[in-house]
């Protein structure tokens, strides 16, 4: 049976959104029979991404193998304690990155409303340990991945929350983030209408260490075109991975799950080209 602990009532996609945070120390209690049985589901129905492409999921336990093999797949970066993790694998083609991202993000968020903790990591795993046990095609990348499981201490609901307040250096605010038609007016929230839930959702979304590259337009009602403000260091020199475009599928993602259960109509179509902007590429717009 699910403990009552781990379990958030009515928790809706901004309640994820805000309850999320990168957890990077694990419990090395197990997770329960249920919220395992979720997110396997999770992972077989996670769908295609806006461009077409269709990630593919696995949930790895590492606690049964041996003790080399843990501490080749278990210490990376700076986690700790997790036994599960999540890996995502995309075929290397046009919009792929984005895909990947938008529907890995559904199932980090399904994470949440179950009650576990995730730490997105993105970079070149196709040569490491993890590539081995997701047994990669030719033409596959493995460009992400997340730990999942119980914190391994309490995490604060106001610790959660803090990084979204007015002030909070960890987002940027609406004014460096959204614009009208213009590309230069700020984009108010009054302005925004409805949509102003969707924007503040992509707002919230994590990225490349904070970057926050997104960039959107509002061209008129119900139409946003969305653009890449990135940093070529982070994009294309650390990394033979684009993470930034992960990091646009997350917006993404956070943007069309928000505007659907609010009822709001459109989807994200690459068919509308949006207004060339200087320092910015387009990547696609939210349309009727």
């Amino acid at each position: 049976m699910l403990s009552e602990k781990y379990v958030t009532p009515g928790m809706n996609t901004m309640d994820s959104i805000q309850n999320r945070i990168s957890v990077r120390r694990y419990s090395d209690s197990a997770i329960d029979d249920y919220s395992r049985q979720e997110m396997e589901r999770c992972l077989q129905s996670a769908g295609e991404g806006p461009f077409g492409s269709n990630p593919r999921f696995k949930m790895l336990n590492i606690k049964p193998l041996s003790r080399d093999e843990q501490n080749k797949l278990g210490s990376y970066g700076f986690i700790r304690g997790a036994h599960l993790y999540i890996l995502g694998a995309v075929k290397d083609q046009e919009g792929a990155l984005i895909d990947l991202g938008f529907c890995m993000e559904k199932i980090i968020l399904k994470a949440t409303r179950l009650g576990l903790e995730t730490c997105w990591l993105g970079g070149t795993f196709k040569r490491t340990a993890f590539a081995s046990k997701m047994d990669l095609a030719d033409e596959e990348l493995l460009p992400a991945i997340t730990p999942v499981g119980y914190a391994a201490k309490e995490i604060p609901a106001e610790k959660r929350k803090a990084r979204f307040k007015p002030g909070s250096k960890k987002r940027r605010p609406w004014t460096k983030l959204f614009f009208e038609a213009d590309g230069k007016t700020p984009l108010t929230e009054k302005a925004a209408g409805p949509f102003s839930g969707p924007l503040e959702a992509v707002r919230m979304a994590p990225s490349t260490s904070n970057r926050q590259p997104w960039r959107i337009i509002k061209e008129s009602e119900g139409c946003f075109h969305l653009y890449l403000k990135e940093h070529k260091i982070i994009n294309r020199f650390l990394s033979k991975i684009q993470l930034q475009n992960i990091d646009m599928g997350i917006a993404m993602c956070h943007f069309d799950l928000v505007a659907r259960e609010r009822g709001l109509p459109g989807q994200w179509l690459k068919s509308f080209a949006g207004p060339e902007l200087s320092g910015l590429q387009y990547i696609a717009t939210w349309k009727k």
